[in-house]
């Protein structure tokens, strides 16, 4: 893979935010020892195939679900690439048909197909609930006794899963895309941006080129979505407070699809909601950004890049509706109010947008989203001593090979 070399960053004390950069090509042929991946003068920088390859053996794609079309979930698994981990975390409904039963068949079907291992887990199996209570993780549960429905909670448990398989990263792709080739594109920018991070503490953020709709019968080929822009906007506002100058620098506030190394991954915390993506610029703006003391000044000393990609494929997903889209807003704009980083002016800022739109009454306070702990401090043993035991919903799909009996679990 062929990728712009990002001559352009801001920072935020320890935090790097690199200017989003394009996908020069896919494919990049491959390479050799006379072709170095990053030159001092170059624009572009240069992945080969097995530098690619050699992260995405390492790496979890987790996969949030919820009530999505059988044929698109079975699509996004056949463009991530086959040495990357597959954890469907499903928050699909049980009733009065079991969606999750007919996605487990889907999966372990293409998984045996594909030779392949994968993990599956349903946010709400009762099991599932008691082992993150035993990891240390109780607040991630309802008073209905199982895991919270929000998307982060989601994402959360598949992380846990991850650690517990042992990998060195982990991504996030979003099961409503109908583009198999757009998801392949994405896990590659993860792998190719993870390999060129000269920190362990790293994270690759996805830019679409477009994200086409049918408008008066014609496809409209859009540069942003609708809740990116106001994200971005309120993101960049504190960006320049902070630094005294201007900036539009950020450019994936809401990306969905992104990554990071599990040492990154493991000391942030997460929102619950749709308030887990913007909530990460957030938190390492919060930890990492020199405003306050550091939990973690080895972070500090070694820096965090985050680099934000903008693919080729244009992004065709499921329309979820204008409902989602206000709730998406509402939550990025909350978490970020509510920050002990965001200035005054932004926070006036925010709520006179939302007063405007007719979110909130003129005077009142934007709500305040769940914030978990950092997964450090998930007693891994504890979790898998629950899901070992007693496993519930829970699925290890594993790696069959057509050519030899040997057979292996993602967790052993």
């Amino acid at each position: 893979m062929r990728i712009e070399y990002p001559h352009r960053h801001e920072r935020f004390g320890a935090v790097r935010i690199h200017d989003s950069t394009q996908v020069i090509e896919l494919d990049s042929g491959l390479g050799g020892e006379e072709e170095e991946t990053t030159v001092q003068g170059r624009s572009v920088n240069l992945v080969p195939p097995a530098d690619v390859n050699a992260v995405e053996q390492q790496m979890a794609i987790i996969v949030p679900t919820k009530n999505e079309r059988r044929k698109i979930i079975e699509g996004v698994l056949s463009g991530i690439p086959h040495d990357c981990l597959i954890i469907l975390v499903s928050a699909s409904d049980r009733e009065p048909i079991d969606r999750y039963e007919l996605e487990s068949h889907l999966v372990e079907r293409f998984s045996h197909v594909a030779e392949r291992p994968a993990i599956l887990a349903h946010q709400h199996d009762p099991v599932m609930a008691q082992a993150v209570t035993a990891a240390g993780f109780g607040d991630m549960v309802g008073e209905d006794g199982v895991i919270r429905p929000g998307k982060g909670e989601g994402m959360m448990l598949g992380v846990m899963l991850a650690m517990l398989a042992g990998k060195r990263h982990v991504g996030f792709v979003d099961a409503d895309n109908y583009v198999p080739g757009a998801v392949h594109e994405y896990v590659k920018a993860f792998a190719a941006g993870l390999h060129l991070a000269p920190t362990p503490y790293a994270m690759v953020r996805i830019s679409w080129q477009s994200k086409p709709k049918v408008e008066d019968g014609r496809l409209v080929f859009n540069r942003w979505g609708r809740t990116t822009q106001v994200t971005n906007r309120f993101l960049n506002a504190v960006l320049s407070t902070y630094n005294g100058f201007g900036t539009e620098i950020i450019s994936t506030g809401n990306a969905g699809e992104h990554a990071m190394t599990i040492e990154l991954a493991k000391r942030l915390r997460m929102a619950g909601g749709f308030a887990v993506e913007p909530f990460q610029f957030i938190d390492l703006f919060e930890q990492f950004g020199g405003a306050f003391p550091s939990p973690h000044p080895e972070v500090t000393r070694s820096l965090v890049d985050v680099f934000q990609t903008e693919t080729r494929n244009p992004h065709f997903h499921e329309d979820k509706g204008a409902g989602h889209v206000v709730d998406m807003r509402l939550q990025a704009l909350n978490v970020l109010y509510h920050s002990r980083i965001c200035p005054e002016a932004v926070r006036d800022e925010i709520c006179e947008f939302l007063v405007d739109n007719g979110v909130l009454a003129s005077g009142e306070e934007p709500p305040i989203e769940r914030i978990y702990r950092p997964l450090e401090e998930a007693d891994l043993d504890a979790l898998w001593e629950v899901l070992r035991t007693e496993p519930g919903d829970f699925r290890q799909i594993q790696r069959r090979r057509a050519t030899a009996i040997s057979v292996e679990d993602p967790i052993g």
